[in-house]
Order: structure tokens, then sequence, then C-alpha cells
């Protein structure tokens, strides 16, 4: 969720460290802070709220230091507010750190420090970390770190600067993001790539558990034990323009805009000769297996839904998706004859990292899916896809989701290829077209804005489906409620009968997807309930029989139906845009909502 930056080097630290925290806004936060070094003394500056305030309060210091770090902070801990905001510092003023995750044994770690004699300032559970190296400090930050990495337990990425040795910052990181960056004349650090780009592309990747020591002009990196160790410098492949809006008024509208192209991306090379090639997964034997879990969270999660639904029929494997955050805890059956496939844009999600681990531990063959090079989750597992998704901006994920749609269709269909099984061909050939066809629809935006207008004084909106459409009303109701902040709920629609229809009164919007053949008739039975009931509803469909007094019907193209809910999710995303703009929301910014979920 926070964004970190640090720079050692040469320069003035503060221009790299604000413009780090812009390129993390992203990730939702409710507070800001810096701290660099100025002639020896620790100068902090936070305060809650965005970015702009410290801005705006930054201009009453002078901060000249060339060693510095930076912090967003998404409250988890105490409060937003400027005393929990972060940089922490210890007591005398020696010592300031900035920490992304949870320290899950900070109330033992407290008790203990304040029977030493120490006061805390704020609530949060990172004051503890800060007041642990102030009390194992004898003359060696390094050391001190890594004692205090010893006694705390939960999830870290840190760094660390101090007056008793100006020369360096310590990084150190545990379940959650950090990058290191070879900069001109400098090191510059952040928790995720865009912060560095302006900057560099040149980064170390440090794996859990690891610490670097930081200088103007070395670096040193050492294991748990303390042990020196060597990484290797990566070029990553991103660059700065793929981080502005070019000429959208927002980012959501300008990932939105990008599917075509980059759904393309996640398809080239994937097909040749109506074979799915995925060579990443050459060396898997896919007959060993005799069940599969889909694990991820939120929008990944939907992704998920329609992915294992393709995947069971198209290979009769049985396969469950479920929740990270309940996976975990729900003692799942899974041996070295289990497949567990991951899904995550950021590659970070706090919930699935533990959940790949937990497979890990019981010996199944992990997949991930991710977007991010370089991310925990694809380091960390057996196995990688990458999305091509390129960087996404805005916190409601759009372009994220459906490429991991096809992705997974893609892994679908490979699955079955790997075991001989039928394999629909026309399919196929119709994935190469998806682009041209998304293309289409988005032509067809001034429909789905006229459809926006129809949610705008509305308190709540309903979304039915069945079977693959479940998974897709699901997603069309979270980007509603996240963008637009109008209550959405999705249900089967063949469940509106066992509830969920006393909801429906004179007034009330429906929305509809009914792109299954065998069942789509099913659905629009389902529709005509609510229109007895005064519902206005919008239907999107392929079905072209004749419906019965639904004023707004969106024809989807025909093709495949497994391939519809790629198409159908470009409409439900710009409805939630421009409902969300009709009310005059925030829409790269959603209130209390992070890109990346890195705590539990």
């Amino acid at each position: 969720m926070c964004g970190i930056t640090a720079y050692c080097g040469q320069q003035e630290a503060l221009s790299f460290l604000m413009q780090g925290l812009s390129k993390l806004e992203y990730r939702g936060y409710d507070s800001a802070g810096i701290t660099t070094l100025e002639n020896n003394q620790l100068l902090t500056i936070k305060c809650k709220g965005r970015l702009k305030n410290l801005e705006e309060k930054i201009k009453n210091y002078q901060v000249h230091g060339s060693i510095g770090i930076g912090h967003t902070r998404w409250a988890t801990h105490g409060i937003p507010s400027n005393l929990n905001s972060h940089p922490h510092n210890n007591s005398h003023d020696t010592i300031s750190l900035v920490h992304n995750g949870i320290i899950e044994n900070y109330r033992q770690l407290k008790k203990e420090l304040i029977e030493n004699g120490y006061t805390f300032q704020s609530d949060t559970d990172s004051e503890v970390i800060v007041q642990l190296l102030d009390y194992y400090y004898d003359g060696e930050l390094l050391e001190a770190t890594q004692k205090v990495l010893k006694r705390i337990e939960g999830s870290y990425a840190l760094c660390i600067i101090s007056t008793l040795e100006p020369d360096k910052i310590i990084v150190a990181k545990k379940d959650s993001p950090l990058i290191i960056g070879k900069a001109t004349n400098a090191y510059v650090v952040a928790s995720d790539i865009p912060a560095l780009l302006e900057y560099t592309k040149d980064v170390y990747f440090l794996d859990d558990l690891e610490v670097a020591m930081i200088k103007k002009d070395h670096i040193s990196f050492y294991n748990q034990q303390g042990k020196r160790i060597e990484k290797t410098l990566t070029t990553v492949p991103y660059d700065l323009e793929a981080a502005k809006k070019d000429g959208y008024d927002t980012f959501m509208l300008k990932e939105i805009h990008e599917q075509p192209y980059v759904i393309n991306e996640t398809l080239r090379g994937r097909i040749f000769n109506e074979q799915i090639i995925l060579d990443e997964l050459k060396d898997i034997n896919f007959q060993q297996f005799n069940k599969v879990y889909f694990v991820a969270c939120g929008t990944a999660y939907h992704a998920s839904l329609c992915g294992s639904q393709v995947l069971q029929r198209v290979t009769q494997l049985p396969v469950i998706s479920m929740v990270a955050s309940e996976f975990r805890y729900n003692d799942p059956l899974i041996d070295q004859h289990t497949l567990a496939i991951f899904v995550s844009q950021s590659g970070e999600t706090a919930d699935t990292l533990a959940a790949l681990k937990l497979a890990k531990q019981k010996q199944a063959t992990t997949i991930a899916i991710a977007n991010v090079l370089g991310s925990t989750i694809s380091r960390d597992s057996d196995y990688v896809l990458y999305t091509c998704a390129g960087p996404e901006i805005a916190v409601a994920s759009t372009k994220a989701y459906t490429t991991q749609l096809v992705l997974l269709i893609l892994l679908a269909y490979y699955i079955a290829q790997r075991l001989n099984k039928e394999v629909d061909f026309q399919l196929i050939h119709q994935l190469n077209s998806i682009p041209q066809y998304v293309e289409k629809i988005l032509k067809d935006e001034k429909i789905f804005e006229k459809y926006a207008y129809m949610l705008k004084d509305l308190h709540d909106a309903y979304f039915i489906g069945r079977n693959l459409d479940y998974a897709s009303v699901l997603e069309g109701a979270l980007k509603l409620k996240e963008v637009s902040y109008v209550h959405a709920d999705a249900y089967v629609a063949g469940e509106l009968k066992h509830g969920p229809i006393a909801l429906i009164e004179e007034g009330s919007v429906v929305i509809a997807v009914a792109t299954q053949p065998h069942i789509a008739a099913k659905t629009i039975s389902n529709i005509q309930e609510t229109i007895a009931r005064g519902a206005h509803v919008i239907l999107f469909t392929t079905h072209n029989e004749n419906i019965k007094h639904v004023e707004n019907i969106y024809y989807l193209p025909q093709i495949a139906p497994t391939l519809q809910a790629i198409l159908v999710a470009i409409p439900l995303q710009l409805i939630a845009y421009y409902t969300a703009c009709i009310k005059g929301c925030d829409v790269d910014k959603p209130r209390n909502l992070a890109k990346s979920v890195t705590v539990e």
C-alpha cells in the first residue's frame, strides 16, 4: 500500500524523493513525509493528507541534504495524523526510518521498550522499529538493523538513515516490495519501478530477509546471517512516458483505451498454427495433477473465477477458485499432485503471497500470473506468466484485468493441449482478433456514458448474470463501487427469486449480462421479473431473439462465448468510469483504496 523513496548520492535528495512519491500516489495514501540529513542533523517534515500538503510545508524549510528518505502512508495502525505519518525518528533524533508492512508482534516489543524507559510519540507499529534500533545501536547501524530484524515478526520494507553514520542508508525487506536503482552518481530506492524511471532503468531486486548498505558510490548486500552476497543488476523495460496520461483526462480512461494494445501484446507470440505456445511452462508434467486451485484477491479473483471455469470445462480437472485471504485459513487439500495458480497485478498482494507460501510448503506446483517484472510473486513461484499490461496507475484495475482474462484462457487451452484434450481451434483463432473487437466496442463509448446517467442519482445498482457472466457482473459491480461509490451488488441471475428481488422497486437499475447461449434465455427471463417490479434494465448480450420491454440493449460481437468475458468488461468499466465522472469523484484515486494491498 504505502510508498517509499530514498536517495543517496551527490545531488540534493529532495527532488528524487518528491517525484518518486508523486509517481507512487496510485498506491493510495493518507499522509506523507520526508527526512533528510542536513549538516549532520535530521530534518523531518511530514503531514496528514495529500502530497501537495507536504510540498507546501517543505517551502518553509531549507532542504539541501544529499541523503534522504520519503514515504506516503496508508493507515493500518493509528489514524491518519501528523504524528502517525512517516518517517519515524528515535527520541534523540539520531535515527529515522520509513516502513511499509505490518509488525505483528509490535505490542510485545513496545511493552518491552517502555519497560526499558522508552516513550512513544505515535500509535504506529513502525515506531517500534526505530526505537529498537536505538536500543541495539552500539556503533554499527548495519549490525543494529540485523539484530532488530531478528526480533520483529511480520512484513517490512525499511529505509534507515542516521546522524551517527551520515554517509549511508540501510535497506531491508520481507514480504513487502523494495527496489534499488543505480543512477548517475547515486543510488535510489523505491517500492515500485515508476518512481525510479526518471533516474534509471538499472535496478537490484532484494529478496526477502536481505539487507543492503548504500553509500553514494558503493552498495553492498547481506543475507539473513549477515554474510556478504552478490546481486545482479537488471535493466527494466518500462519507459517514463508509460506513466503519463497521454492526453487523456485520467489514467483510468487512458488505461481503458490501452486495452486493444496490451491485449495484443499479451497475445504476441502465444499462438502459432492454432497452437498455444507457453514455453515458460514446458517443463511441467500436467499429467501429474488431480486438482487445480486458483487463488487471488479482488479484481484478480474475478479473472480467476472465469479462468477456473474455462480450465475445468476444457480439461475436466476439478478446479477450485478461492479468495487468497480465505485460502490460507481453510486448510486447503493440497499435495504434490496439486497445481496452484496465483493471480496478482502487482505481484505484491500480501494475502496472495501468504497463500503461495502455504501451497509451496505443501509441495504444490505453483504458477504466478503477474504484471510486474521482478515482483515477489513472480520470483517466489515455480513458474511465472506475465501479462503485458504495462504500468497501471489508476487504482481501479482495467487493462490488468482483461490481460489476466486473456492469459488465463490461453493457459486453460494450453493445459488442455498438453493433456491431449480436444481443443476448439475456432476459439484460438478468434483470440487473435480480440484486440480488434475491443477497439470496436471502445468506439461506442458515448453509449456507455448515456447508460451512466441512469445511475447518477442512485444509491444502489444491481448486476445479474449466470455462469461465466457471473464473474463478469461481479467485476462490473466492483468497478462501480470502487470509483463512483454507488452501492452495487452482483447476483447469480437464478438467485434473484431467493431473496434479492425484494430489493427491486420502481426506478431500480439492473445491469444484466447474458452472453452464454445455453442459458441466455434464462437470464433474460429473470430480467423480465425485475421489469415487472419497475426496474430499468441495461442488457449486454449476443442473444438476438425478440427481447420485450428492454430499451437499453447492447449487442456484443458474435464470437466464442468463452471470450465474451473479455469484451463485456469494456462497457462495464466505462459505465463505472462515467458514473464516477458525473458524480464528481476522483476517478484515479478512490477514497480508502490502495493500488497494491501489501498487508492482510
